[in-house]
């Protein structure tokens, strides 16, 4: 079985948290017909193998982004001029997506990156409360309410297969802490590396972008062939 049809298996048949609190709602682009088809263009793709890659670990997909083409980091406007899906879905940009896909040009572009890594979130689905993004750790509440969902996907990824030798994690504060603990009880990865996360960098840091790609790259290229 490719990478592929794990991946694809793996998003649609996730089972969707129902308890959490009032006002925050699900992101699931897998349930919409033409999302469910971008998806799957792009895994079939960039992953219609059985290789092993590494993993990196974002936070939550955002509504401008993976909640809509299901496919961490990538908005449509990266799908369609990068990726070459093209896509009718509303072209605007995200921030994250915009840093992401200028590091993926910088490791040598989109084929060679997805030959080697799988990009998913903590919480692989999106979250939003009153029109916004939320991210899975904002509330003691959400958090408590997603645990379970957290870790069974991530168990149910690392089958894809992934390498367990390292993890690295977009977010070097309260994601990294979070699943710095899981991995503590749950043994996923030998070492996690945090890196700070592409949204941080864009809004705050956007002067010194370029030194942040090569940061990204000297985590990455750390027992890869480059």
């Amino acid at each position: 079985m490719t990478q592929a049809k794990k991946i694809l298996d793996f998003y649609h048949t996730l089972a969707v948290p129902s308890a959490l609190p009032d006002g925050v709602t699900i992101m699931n682009p897998y349930q919409n017909k033409i999302a469910a088809g971008l998806a799957r263009q792009f895994y079939e793709r960039y992953y219609g193998d059985t290789d092993e890659r590494f993993l990196i670990l974002g936070i939550n997909p955002g509504r401008f982004g993976g909640g809509i083409t299901g496919i961490p980091f990538t908005d449509p406007i990266k799908l369609e001029m990068q990726c070459g899906i093209k896509n009718d879905l509303d072209k605007k940009p995200e921030l994250s997506a915009d840093f992401i896909y200028r590091m993926i040009s910088a490791y040598g572009g989109v084929d060679t990156f997805y030959s080697r890594f799988y990009i998913g979130a903590v919480c692989p689905l999106g979250l939003t409360a009153n029109g916004k993004n939320l991210n899975y750790y904002d509330t003691p509440e959400v958090e408590r309410a997603l645990r379970n969902f957290i870790v069974t996907s991530l168990q149910a990824q690392l089958d894809f297969p992934l390498n367990r030798e390292r993890c690295i994690c977009l977010g070097e504060g309260k994601n990294f802490k979070y699943l710095t603990r899981l991995n503590e009880e749950y043994g996923f990865f030998k070492s996690i590396i945090p890196l700070p996360h592409p949204r941080f960098i864009m809004q705050y840091r956007r002067k010194r972008v370029e030194e942040y790609v090569g940061q990204y790259l000297a985590a990455m290229g750390g027992g890869i062939k480059v």
